[in-house]
């Protein structure tokens, strides 16, 4: 359980105690007794506790139960609804609920859909595999209020409208709407969407087509159009791919981006002022306008999908990897680097690039001045994981943070306070707190501060930094330690160490690896997790209620509290770090995959599949992975948004 649920459990423990009490004295009876009804709607079932009516008494409904919903096959798990109830993680298929009322909980299915990504003008919107819809960017017309659709089969995004395909065939539209082009709640039997600047296309499944908005070019003008696979809407044109191949084209053709009468194709896009078509055989043609080279494409090969922005194209190959041309004032045609790898579709908006992963995830690069390319922490060097929060740090010394957002802001005590920070060379991260040390050995903290733990503006000369619980522990270069914060049991009485060569922070005690490989600790020894004396060769601690040290041969080693198995490591090998976090321990191995052992509540020990990892960070209830590409994988306790480092559209 983690620090923000232990909390939370005490504090609604204490409420149920008290009404508890009250019933008693009014009544004379010995308890209450409460009714959770559990239903479920077409596509899957609730397997613990299961459906229909479950009585629960006194104790019973402050503690709760597991719900667990396990979809069926072709469907997905969309979310928790209920009256009078609400789960801890609403989003979650394996979650709790707390029982303080009669109340009712459904889940809820949807039919499963492959994952996409949409680039608008100036925003973005992701489809995940469950049909539920994200959107990032500018929404100055409400074209990214999204969060509510549900049951989405494909996205389309506009200049600045939003365009959703549900299952049943009809569409759904938000955004900017002067030339009624979010006007499509009649429309049926629609197979796929595209969405222009000003008008939106529909595709049938009699393979006709329907448009409505702007027709000041006649890009709306498709109502003779028969016999259609594919459709594409571009600035002011609309293209469509017929089932034998060839294309016809209405709209504004300035520029020659309606001379396609003689293409065979097999997919087309649409852009400001230019139209691509990829071919049968790899290849890629455009017309229209070329002002910034965004029709050349004549010499690509191995194409399997193509997307138009407003000045540039993109193209996404049978290696998952990624090219483009055309304009690239904001970086919208850097899509060379290492990221852009496994890409399995790609999108382009007026002057951004977003790209969906084989796993997922996805990326974006280009214009970010409305926030477009927010779609997940990029360039990260280093991570660390608090209680309820995730920090990363990025190559040029800034910092970013998620988490702390549950309860309207209740654990939120300014954690994640860190975009003004610069020059930072390691970030940790305590309970409440976050830590950066910055490239002149100074220290900056924000967050909880009740026991003087951020009180590190005078610390000089630290190289290396570790944050747990109301603890800051500070390494010297000259091999001493420094600590702030609690001092209960003694864990800040550092000041006679030396030779240190790494610290970490516990729960609530300190340890230090020294430079002969031994290891020194103070602070609370309840579980016995400072009884470090005769550890040797060690190049690492770490610690929580558990003490883990990882050995120079790659082994590692464990004490203290091990309720949950989170000391059994004693067959780990190869590992080249080590992480502990709450109740579960997680090593990463030298070929970049990772081991865990404890609790698993949440997911946070499901770290079997990562590869190409190269940092790991334990929170209290979650674990984040830093890969090789600088960005970052997250499993586990997301109820504070911790986990939210990037969008994963694959359930």
């Amino acid at each position: 359980m983690t620090r923000r649920n232990r909390h939370y459990y005490v504090v609604r423990a204490g409420i149920c105690l008290v009404m508890l009490a009250l019933i008693v004295a009014v009544t004379g009876c010995g308890g209450i007794c409460l009714t959770l009804t559990i239903s479920s709607t077409a596509g899957g079932s609730v397997t613990t506790p299961g459906e229909g009516d479950f009585t629960y008494c006194a104790l019973q409904c402050c503690s709760g139960t597991e719900l667990v919903a396990e979809a069926d096959e072709g469907y997905r798990f969309v979310e928790w609804t209920g009256v009078e109830g609400r789960p801890d993680d609403p989003d979650a298929a394996i979650t709790r609920i707390g029982i303080g009322r009669d109340c009712s909980i459904t889940a809820h299915f949807w039919p499963e859909c492959a994952p996409m990504v949409a680039a608008g003008g100036f925003h973005t919107v992701g489809l995940k595999d469950n049909g539920r819809v994200f959107a990032v960017g500018d929404s100055s017309h409400e074209q990214c209020n999204v969060s509510d659709w549900r049951g989405i089969n494909q996205t389309s995004a506009g200049g600045y409208h939003t365009v959703g395909l549900k299952s049943d065939g009809t569409v759904v539209a938000i955004g900017y709407n002067s030339d009624e082009q979010c006007d499509v709640g009649d429309w049926t039997n629609i197979n796929q969407i595209a969405a222009g600047e000003y008008h939106t296309v529909g595709l049938k499944s009699d393979s006709t087509v329907v448009a409505i908005g702007d027709n000041s070019d006649g890009q709306c003008d498709v109502g003779s159009w028969t016999n259609i696979n594919q459709i594409a809407a571009g600035g002011a044109h609309t293209v469509g791919f017929k089932s034998d191949g060839t294309v016809v084209a209405v709209g504004n053709n300035d520029t020659g981006q309606c001379a396609v009468a003689s293409w065979n194709i097999t997919q087309v896009a649409a852009g400001g002022y230019h139209t691509v078509g990829l071919k049968s055989n790899g290849e890629v043609i455009a017309v229209g306008d070329n002002d910034d080279g965004q029709c050349n494409v004549g010499n690509w090969t191995d194409i399997v999908q193509v997307a138009a922005g407003y000045r540039h194209t993109v193209g996404v190959k049978t290696d998952g990897t990624v090219v483009a041309v055309g304009t690239n004032n904001f970086g919208q045609c850097d899509v060379g680097s290492q990221s852009w790898t496994d890409i399995t579709q790609v999108t382009a908006g007026e002057r951004h690039t977003v790209g969906l992963r084989v796993n997922g995830r996805v990326i974006a690069t280009g214009d970010n001045d409305e926030g477009q390319c927010d779609v997940g922490w990029s360039n990260i060097i280093q991570v660390a994981a608090g209680g309820g929060h995730t920090v990363g740090l990025k190559a040029d010394g800034t910092v970013v943070a998620v988490g702390a957002e549950a309860h309207d802001g209740v654990w939120d005590y300014g954690q994640c306070n860190v975009t003004d920070w610069t020059d930072i060379v390691q970030v940790a991260a305590g309970t409440w707190h976050t830590v950066g040390l910055k490239s002149d050995g100074t220290v900056v903290a924000v967050g909880w501060n009740r026991d003087s733990e951020c009180d590190v503006g005078s610390w000089t000369d630290i190289i290396q930094i570790a944050a747990n619980r109301e603890l800051t522990v500070g390494l010297k270069s000259d091999g001493t330690v420094v600590a702030l914060g609690g001092n209960n049991y003694g864990q800040c009485d550092v000041g006679g160490w030396t030779n240190i060569i790494q610290v970490a922070a516990g729960y609530q005690h300190t340890l230090g690896v020294k430079s002969d490989g031994t290891v020194v600790a103070v602070g609370w020894n309840a579980y016995g997790q400072c009884d470090v004396e005769g550890w040797t060769d060690m190049v690492q601690v770490a610690g929580r209620r558990h003490t883990v040290g990882l050995k120079a041969d790659g082994t590692v080693v464990a004490i203290g509290l091990n309720n949950h198995g989170e000391c059994e490591v004693g067959d780990w090998t190869h590992i080249s770090q080590i992480a502990a976090g709450g109740s579960f321990t997680v090593g990463l191995k030298a070929n970049g995959t990772l081991v865990a052992v404890g609790s698993n509540s949440r997911g946070k020990c499901d770290v079997v599949g990562w590869v190409n990892v190269i940092q790991v960070a334990a929170g209290g209830g979650h674990t984040v992975g830093l890969k090789e590409d600088g960005t970052i994988v997250a499993v586990g306790s997301n109820e504070d948004g911790q986990c939210n480092v990037g969008w994963t559209l694959i359930s």
